[in-house]
């Protein structure tokens, strides 16, 4: 069983950070912009997906990195997102304020009154994704990661590595025993992935063999690993449905 990493942190007064935190409701128009940006149109298409259509992600699995940033001239009719909320289970991380991730003037009100902004505020904006679902591997039950994703201007900020360690982490934390992705050995090799036992596994389309890659968070999780792999989570229609059935009927009121 390979030894889960974990992304040093080292805060600084000037430090851009962000913080990783579980998914919500209001991520999804974000995120599903990143995805588009990093994968491109065609991403539904993918192999990978065959594995989430219709499905939920795992619960407590799916988190996005945010980070805080100076927006310049608020509007009323822009939609901006509130959420400045740390929890006990956020991850705060800093990198090189030279890094702005999209923001106009830099990090500070100073900033921006140079740059003639009269109104302005901070406000979260995501820069990161990743999920992870529940699927069989050949009748062992194990998780799929992806996809990961992070913005263009943020990647040299470590989001991406901040990401996997926590997600990964989570996982073993909530009794996982192993997970798998499709992806770049050598990018994911930092983290424990290799195809050492995912060489008898297959995917529902067309993939690369080399780019199967699984990690163990239990010794032994995938040993015999063998046929094909299959998505086991959840339904996104079962699960609407017993919020419908969940839902509190209106009480007639007196007149």
């Amino acid at each position: 069983m390979t030894k889960l990493r974990k992304t040093p942190v080292a805060l600084t007064p000037n430090a851009a950070p962000f913080a990783i935190r579980g998914e919500r409701g209001s991520d999804v128009a974000a995120r599903e912009a990143l995805l588009d940006l990093a994968f491109g149109a065609n991403r539904q298409t993918r192999t990978c997906q065959r594995l989430r259509d219709g499905r939920t992600p795992a619960a407590g699995l799916a988190f996005s990195a945010v980070r805080e940033g100076l927006l310049s001239r608020i509007r009323s009719s822009q939609c901006l997102p509130q959420d400045r909320e740390r929890t006990s289970n956020s991850i705060r991380t800093t990198a090189d304020s030279g890094f702005t991730c999209g923001d106009s003037f830099g990090n500070s009100p100073e900033g921006a009154r140079r740059e003639g902004v009269g109104n302005f505020r901070n406000a979260t904006r995501l820069v990161g994704t990743v999920r992870l679902w529940h699927v069989s591997a050949g009748g062992i039950p194990a998780l799929m990661l992806g996809p990961l994703a992070v913005g263009d201007t943020c990647r040299k900020l470590g989001v991406g590595a901040a990401l996997m360690d926590h997600a990964l982490a989570a996982a073993k934390a909530r009794g996982h025993r192993a997970v798998i992705l499709l992806g770049d050995a050598p990018y994911y090799a930092r983290f424990g992935f290799s195809a050492a036992k995912t060489g008898e596994l297959s995917l529902p389309g067309p993939f690369e063999p080399e780019r199967l890659l699984g990690l163990e968070l239990s010794e032994g999780a995938l040993d015999g690993a063998w046929g094909m792999i299959v998505p086991t989570g959840a339904s996104v229609l079962k699960i609407k449905a017993s919020r419908s059935r969940k839902a509190p009927h209106a009480v007639p009121q007196a007149a």
